[in-house]
């Protein structure tokens, strides 16, 4: 027996006669096989939940023909952004592909590649608190879906973690090949008093960004945290960037495969309640929007990509969530529902869309959380850049819209707005108003930038051009129930907090 470091990962050798048995120990992956089987499936992205509340989930997995990314194997070929654009407009998928990728190569042999396998797969799920245990029958993963697999989950118990189990075999194979381990946590019901509450809320990742080997250390920092769920507000990762730019569906799907690869963000996922929400560069390129085409791919299959493949699915992508009784969420959608950033301003030009924002008005209108959170992909207050910014509410391209929302929200002095997308982290607060709005900035110092971090205006509480997150807490105290936003760094250290009790 022998332990061995390997990728960043603990591997637990140990020789049998006929059997080799690798324990991924830190990730909770396994596999075996003997000497007469197939190689594979694998874990090799883990598992994702999303869509959590008190009651349902969604369990999302991926087949994989090895345990990890290809650490070896040859590098795409570098080309400008300007080559890039002029590649994005042929629309070519022979030019994109041989620009790019060294001749002779294939996709699932390059540096970062994570292919899929076909395969079986089965779940197993049970409240850690004791409770009866639920098997879902053997089914196959999806070879047009990347080799995905989700389960929709009813019937929970609330406020209660559940234990996870994904078993992977060959298919008609009658030993189980691999699995993977986690959990997840329910939401709390809404006249449930909690002691306290953490929740942190992340943004623009992109895996050549990335400050770790394994991935980004924020990961590591929200792990001491001792949240209770996390939401990332898109830009997960971005296909219009580098290594390669995805102007195809199968480069978009690699770059996919490549980022759930990474075991620091893998472990993560597999341990959190997790949402996951997107914005323009993991839609399709800056600044989407209906119409427009990345290369071979259009706006909508660029939804569909995220949507329905890539991760958790639900009939609707945006989400009230209620977590006990002195917190609810509104997470929002920034791109299904959008007019053309080049259309006209006025009544009809939209970025939430008329269903979404009558949602929005009328359950935060009637809801009796002590605080409310509204999450957005992109800015709803700002400031933002003033040159070459058309894409969210704070610019003047959505006014009318922007204008509608902010004043509705200003009705309220329990509603605060968290914000992704800008690579800088901030507080706004516009004065004389009941308005307030926390930036997360970028998941890693590297990613930061886009801001003149000597431009503090009149509505900055606080203004930093680093990466970082944030942290949101509600704290039952003596006075009654505090609502905290932490801004904090990479690696965890508090840089600004504001503090409310309503």
């Amino acid at each position: 027996m022998k332990d061995v470091y390997l990728k960043g990962i603990n591997i637990l050798i140990m020789k049998k006669t006929g059997v080799l048995a690798v324990l991924l120990l830190g990730l909770g992956l396994w596999a075996c096989k003997s000497e007469t089987d197939e190689k594979g499936p694998y874990f090799g992205n883990g598992f994702k939940n999303g869509w959590v509340d008190q009651h349902s989930a969604v369990i999302w997995t991926r087949l994989t023909a090895m345990p990890e990314m290809n650490a070896d194997g040859p590098e795409f070929i570098p080309i400008s952004k300007k080559e890039a654009q002029q590649l994005a407009k042929t629309g070519d998928s022979t030019q994109i592909w041989s620009a790019q990728v060294p001749q002779g190569a294939i996709l699932d042999s390059m540096q970062g590649a994570c292919p899929g396998m076909l395969g079986e797969v089965k779940l197993t799920y049970r409240p850690k608190n004791g409770g009866a245990t639920k098997t879902t029958d053997w089914a196959r993963v999806d070879p047009e879906k990347d080799f995905t697999f989700q389960w929709q989950l009813t019937d929970l118990q609330s406020n209660t973690i559940y234990e996870i189990e994904i078993l992977a075999k060959a298919i008609g194979a009658k030993q189980v090949f691999s699995k993977v381990k986690g959990q997840f946590k329910t939401a709390p019901d809404e006249n449930e008093t909690q002691e306290s509450i953490a929740f942190s809320v992340v943004s623009c990742h992109d895996y050549n960004r990335k400050d770790l080997q394994g991935g980004h250390k924020i990961y590591q920092a929200m792990e001491a945290d001792s949240i209770d769920f996390y939401i990332h507000t898109g830009d997960i990762e971005y296909y219009d960037k580098p290594n390669p730019y995805a102007m195809t569906e199968s480069m978009m799907h690699y770059k996919w495969n490549r980022l759930f690869a990474l075991p620091i963000q893998r472990d993560f996922y597999a341990s959190h309640t997790t949402y996951f929400m997107k914005d323009d560069h993991d839609t399709l390129k800056d600044d989407a929007f209906p119409g427009n085409t990345y290369g071979t791919v259009d706006f909508e299959r660029g939804l569909d990509i995220f949507d329905k493949v890539q991760f958790p699915s639900a009939e609707k992508t945006y989400k009230k969530l209620r977590w006990g009784k002195d917190l609810e969420l509104w997470i929002l959608e920034g791109r299904n529902y959008r007019s053309k950033n080049t259309d006209p301003d006025g009544a009809a030009k939209t970025i939430l869309g008329a269903e979404q924002k009558e949602w929005l008005f009328r359950t935060l209108s009637a809801s009796d959380a002590r605080y409310k959170i509204v999450v957005s992909p992109s800015p709803i207050l700002g400031p933002d850049r003033g040159k070459g910014k058309y894409d969210n509410l704070s610019n003047s391209s959505y006014a009318h819209e922007g204008d509608e929302v902010r004043a509705f929200l200003n009705q309220f002095d329990d509603v605060f707005i968290v914000t992704g997308d800008r690579h800088w982290q901030f507080v706004t607060q516009i004065p004389n108003t009941n308005l307030w709005e926390f930036g997360t900035g970028s998941g890693a110092d590297i990613h930061a930038g886009g801001w003149d971090p000597e431009d503090v205006r009149p509505q900055h509480r606080f203004l930093r051009v680093k990466g970082g997150y944030l942290l949101v807490r509600v704290i039952e105290t003596t006075a009654g129930p505090e609502l905290r936003f932490e801004l904090k760094d990479v690696d965890g250290k508090l840089k600004h907090q504001e503090v409310f009790l309503r």
